[in-house]
């Protein structure tokens, strides 16, 4: 019977981690480290350190995704786009940088339910650097994982910046 108990006790433990993110929570924490914040519900846009970013959920697919437009992707030239898919599996971590509507993005994505605060704080950090360093470390934090390949330079390699505000 104490076994019974103590199995008992220890499962339910671990159900008791599970997250509970939602919108409410999800607002609460971009804005208070958000410079601005803007939008609706399940659609914020906002600055974080002067760098402008999207947040939009889906409550009912359990999704979320974090972005920032870096450029138009018609200023992206070959080698600039073979950095950033390298830069997806060294340096970009948990952030990837995609193409939609005729943008490079930094995005995150992740099941909004999941999400644990300390993830949205470094989800945000993360965007953030993966904007700020894309054509030069395209990295999202000081940390790169195995051997980057990408080509390291003081300038970036973007053609003429054409950055579209959302």
């Amino acid at each position: 019977m104490n076994r019974l108990f103590a199995i008992l006790l220890v499962m339910g433990s671990f159900f008791s981690y599970s997250q509970n993110m939602n919108n409410s929570i999800l607002q609460e924490i971009i804005q208070k480290n958000a410079d601005t914040l803007g939008g609706v519900s399940g659609n914020w846009k906002f600055i974080y350190k002067q760098i402008p970013m999207l947040c939009v959920t889906d409550e009912t697919n359990n999704r979320m995704r974090i972005i920032s437009p870096i450029t138009e992707s018609d200023n992206l030239d070959k080698d600039l786009l073979l950095d950033s898919m390298t830069a997806n599996f060294h340096s970009a971590l948990d952030v990837k940088y995609a193409i939609s509507n005729g943008i490079l993005w930094s995005a995150y994505i992740h099941p909004l339910k999941e999400l644990t605060p300390e993830q949205l704080e470094n989800a945000l950090s993360q965007v953030y650097y993966a904007a700020k360093t894309f054509g030069t470390t395209f990295s999202s934090t000081e940390l790169l994982f195995g051997g980057n390949s990408t080509k390291k330079e003081a300038e970036p390699k973007i053609k003429e910046e054409k950055t579209r505000k959302f």
